[in-house]
């Protein structure tokens, strides 16, 4: 087993329930002291944020406790998956900073789960029903009334032998056979009233082509594939909580299934060697955690594949999107989500996080590592008359104020600059506190310039301000005696007009219009009786995006730079 590589300090720090379970569990030499976690995605859509929760409690605890995290990939519908998920899946995930030891797939377990779904048969614990979707529903019964057992539950092993057979043979009607595992109609967990367990689809799959026609249900595959694994701690969300009694049952009968024919087994077969383990591996331990929820954000696939099927966004990876690729073209850094994630913790509670924090430790984290540049959105031209007409100043900028290690950069400086519109105002308010005539104000990195009082601006035909006129102090330029003296003014940014760089500008906003989409859209699509997509319409921000030409002191191709680092 690798070497823990926890240390002292982090022991005396507070833990996680989730952690601590795995810390009991290793105290008490469970699984020979191993921990073995997964991260088992559907390969049916991008991953969000709400996925980064799982993925940092998955790699990381595997990483702190000297085990390993494997990626699995829950690859049981066929209709749904796509190639370009996987690769998207395994690029956030190591963009997040985390690496996994192997990748599988539950379709790398087919095989296993189809002889001990045979098994099950034999041992009259599963049959094939052959009744419609809605009858069996209809039969499951209610929370406070018991079920109706099947006319079919009863059917001789063999006769549910070759029915269960010919669901493969790809002769069978989708929805005519299902099989299910014989447990209690009238059990009060409803999930234990006899669950599908198979069903046919007579789809090919991506990995394992025809082979396939009828295909194991979720359920059915989690825990035995967690078990089949060596998986030693299942983590998962509080939706799971009421699957957990099930998920231990399927795996205690896979456990006997092994003891049962993995004695008979070749030597070297997967069956022989999980028999050879069953002294020391007791199995995964299912453990729920509480969903990372975000307002003014919706996060379920099913929603977030529908916005990009109908336009709504430019794509998965849109900016505006609480997707992880989203997330890294919008600039957020993999530290900051993971900083985030580890700030609200892993409780048993569902909350709803204020996406004002997330803000707030992105900001707090850019802060601390991003490339200063000015960028002026909404220009208008100053032009300092005092200035010599035909002189370019070199200017130094400090590329990042908290990290002296990140040097400087150059800017240039003439006699007509750019700053932003808002900077000024012909008459000023009481308070304010930038440029207007005969104020003061510093031009950052650069000098102190005052606004002319007799005549401070131009302006077009529709009084719409043009030029403003001002003159500068030669002696305060940052970094002279005199760039010490005191005025009221602030300090502006700015470009200059002769060096800068045209560039376009996309400001977000948040793309709903109300706090807690998910339950507005339910609320609307109940009140209305429509679909999805048009009770979003109504919710969506149509002010989410606004594209901008501006100018930046940025050289061409350190502006390129700039803005290729936020789409990577």
């Amino acid at each position: 087993m690798a070497e823990k590589v926890i240390t002292e300090n982090e022991e005396k720090k507070s833990v996680s329930f989730v952690e601590q379970i795995v810390k009991d569990d290793l105290a008490a030499g469970k699984n020979g002291g191993r921990v073995q976690t997964r991260f088992p995605p559907e390969p049916n859509g991008y991953l969000h944020i709400g996925h980064a929760k799982a993925i940092a409690i998955d790699f990381g605890m595997a990483k702190k406790y000297g085990g390993i995290c494997n990626l699995r990939f829950d690859d049981t519908n066929p209709v749904k998956e796509d190639t370009e998920y996987i690769e998207n899946i395994e690029q956030d995930i190591k963009w997040l900073g985390y690496e996994w030891a192997n990748v599988y797939y539950a379709s790398d377990y087919f095989q296993e789960l189809w002889d001990f779904a045979v098994w099950l048969i034999k041992q009259g614990r599963a049959y094939v029903d052959e009744q419609s979707a809605e009858v069996i529903a209809q039969q499951k019964g209610t929370t406070t009334s018991p079920g109706t057992n099947s006319p079919y539950r009863d059917r001789p092993v063999e006769e549910n032998l070759r029915l269960f057979e010919f669901m493969n043979s790809g002769k069978c009607e989708p929805g005519t056979l299902v099989l299910r595992a014989k447990i209690d109609m009238a059990h009060p967990n409803m999930l234990f009233r006899d669950p599908l367990i198979y069903r046919v689809l007579n789809i090919p799959h991506v990995k394992t082509g025809d082979k396939w026609n009828a295909y194991p249900m979720y359920d059915f595959t989690h825990g035995q594939s967690d078990y089949l694994e060596g998986v030693t701690h299942s983590l998962c969300t509080l939706e799971f909580v009421e699957h957990r009694p099930l998920y231990d049952l399927f795996v205690e009968w896979m456990r006997e299934w092994i003891a049962d024919c993995g004695k008979d087994a070749e030597s070297d077969s997967k069956l022989s060697i999980l028999n050879s383990q069953l002294s020391t591996y007791t199995g995964p331990r299912q453990t729920e955690f509480n969903k990372l929820n975000l307002n003014y954000t919706l996060m379920s696939k099913r929603n977030l594949l529908a916005l990009v099927n109908e336009k709504m966004v430019s794509g998965w990876d849109d900016p505006r999107m609480p997707t992880i690729c989203g997330f890294r073209r919008r600039g957020y850094s993999p530290e900051s989500i993971v900083k985030f994630i580890d700030k609200i913790g892993y409780t048993k509670l569902d909350a709803l996080n204020d996406m004002a924090l997330l803000e707030s430790v992105v900001r707090d984290d850019l802060n601390s590592r991003a490339i200063r540049v000015s960028a002026v959105l909404d220009p208008v031209k100053v032009v300092i008359t005092n200035y010599p007409e035909d002189q370019v100043e070199l200017l130094t900028a400090i590329n990042n104020p908290e990290n002296e290690a990140d040097g400087t950069h150059t800017v240039e400086f003439g006699r007509e600059i750019w700053i932003e519109r808002n900077d000024f105002q012909e008459v000023a308010e009481k308070k304010f506190m930038r440029l207007a005539p005969g104020k003061e104000v510093r031009l950052k990195n650069a000098y102190i310039i005052k606004c002319n009082e007799e005549h401070p601006c131009d302006k077009d035909s529709e009084g719409r301000v043009t030029t403003i006129y001002c003159t500068y102090d030669s002696e305060t330029r940052s970094g002279m005696p005199g760039a010490d003296r005191k005025i009221k003014g602030k300090t502006l940014h700015w470009v200059s007009c002769k060096h800068a760089v045209e560039a376009e500008v996309r400001l977000y906003e948040r793309l709903w219009k109300v706090e807690n989409p998910r339950d507005d859209m339910a609320a609307i699509r109940e009140e209305q009786n429509c679909d999805a997509v048009t009770a979003m319409k109504q919710i969506i921000n149509p002010d989410s995006l606004h594209v901008l030409s501006a100018t930046s002191t940025s050289t061409p191709t350190l502006l390129q730079s700039i803005l290729c680092s936020t789409k990577q």
